[in-house]
């Protein structure tokens, strides 16, 4: 088996493929991330995630290395990462009652023979009717600011949901493994 590089400095997407029991490393891939006019969500979190990926493809030749970016949609809005208290209760107010989707993209590049698998994998939560007290002591408690949407749903963050949708929950911390996995196996990856 090549050697697994993750594309990412996540300490989420890290503690993710860590659950696959398999040895890999990291790396921060630097590339410009944005968005591109006239650019789906979709179409840009797939050519992130493969970008991630290749752009690290030269120092690491031989390896199998995943790339992975996501954002979130509100209506056709994509909203990012928040960053301060403002901005994630600014978030949360307009997501309150109504439905947040998260799309990952994921790649996967055998840097050896340069074949790249490319998807993107949806995910949506529904959100519950939040007041304006319980947001702001759920950010005080939590403290989300570096998470799309400004919540942390292997956390406390899921008191806000009303329900999920999508084929991969793993995809909404950012890195969906069930794709994943199949992307593995079809490049001769045993698991477990």
């Amino acid at each position: 088996m090549l050697p697994l590089l993750l594309a990412s400095s996540s300490t989420y997407r890290r503690e993710l493929l860590a659950r696959l029991h398999l040895p890999f490393v990291c790396s921060s891939p630097d590339i410009d991330e944005s968005h591109r006019p006239g650019e789906s969500a979709t179409e840009l979190v797939k050519r992130l995630a493969e970008q991630k990926a290749r752009a690290l493809a030269a120092s690491h030749p031989a390896h199998l290395i995943i790339g992975s970016d996501q954002v979130a949609v509100l209506g056709e809005q994509i909203i990012g990462k928040p960053h301060t208290f403002e901005k994630a209760r600014e978030q949360l107010l307009a997501a309150s009652g109504a439905s947040v989707t998260f799309l990952t993209g994921l790649a996967l590049l055998n840097s050896h023979t340069g074949q790249c698998q490319v998807d993107c994998v949806p995910f949506t939560v529904n959100m519950r009717q939040l007041d304006q007290a319980s947001i702001e002591r759920y950010l005080r408690i939590e403290q989300p600011y570096d998470c799309a949407g400004s919540f942390k749903a292997e956390g406390l963050g899921v008191s806000l949901f009303q329900s999920t949708e999508g084929p991969d929950a793993t995809s909404l911390i950012g890195l969906p493994l069930i794709r994943l996995i199949d992307m593995l196996l079809a490049e001769g990856v045993q698991i477990p």
